[in-house]
């Protein structure tokens, strides 16, 4: 129903942040809270899930995680609950990359991701992700997780994004920064 909403951060918890929109607080269940900001305006996109007991809104930073979320949901077995932590602790890129080499073990480190369920998401999402996620923004948005992490400021990871090459995993992309950062 929602596409995306706009506001405040009025409050972060362990697995929830409540959004500010208007004078009407959402609370929204997000991979990684403690990578937003208190008082600081968002736009986060998100998906909201009906159930016979409970609505809940989930929310993305970015487009290309609501659109894997809407992938990994539509996996038999695997609900919102389950691929809610699947975005937290790993990235996209990571998660496409286990899903095409088919590497069960990646996707069975996730919680209350076990054997039956790693082959069924690879069964139901293998060959079909490269053409509605795009990675390239998802390294990117990455790299400036990682580096804000590290304490750089936003302009100045602004003034090195550009020299560094896309064609790059993140390590490398890492390191690049890094040694930018340091000139």
């Amino acid at each position: 129903m929602y596409e995306y909403i706009k506001g405040e951060i009025t409050k972060l918890e362990s697995n929830y942040i409540v959004l500010d929109n208007n004078g009407i607080g959402y609370l929204i269940y997000v991979p990684n809270p403690y990578s937003y900001e208190l008082n600081k305006e968002y736009q986060v996109y998100t998906y909201q899930n009906v159930r016979e007991d409970e609505i809940t809104l989930y929310g993305f930073k970015t487009f290309e995680e609501k659109e894997m979320f809407l992938k990994l949901i539509n996996v038999k077995g695997l609900g919102c609950k389950m691929a809610l932590p699947m975005l937290a602790t790993g990235s996209i890129g990571g998660i496409m990359d286990a899903i095409e080499r088919e590497n069960i073990l990646y996707l069975k480190k996730f919680p209350k991701i076990g054997d039956k369920v790693a082959k069924q998401i690879i069964l139901d999402l293998k060959g079909k992700l490269n053409t509605t996620i795009n990675t390239k923004n998802e390294t990117q948005n990455e790299l400036i997780e990682v580096l804000k992490g590290l304490g750089y400021k936003q302009a100045d990871i602004n003034k090195v994004l550009p020299n560094i090459k896309s064609d790059l995993d993140i390590e490398e992309q890492i390191k690049e920064a890094l040694k930018l950062m340091l000139k």
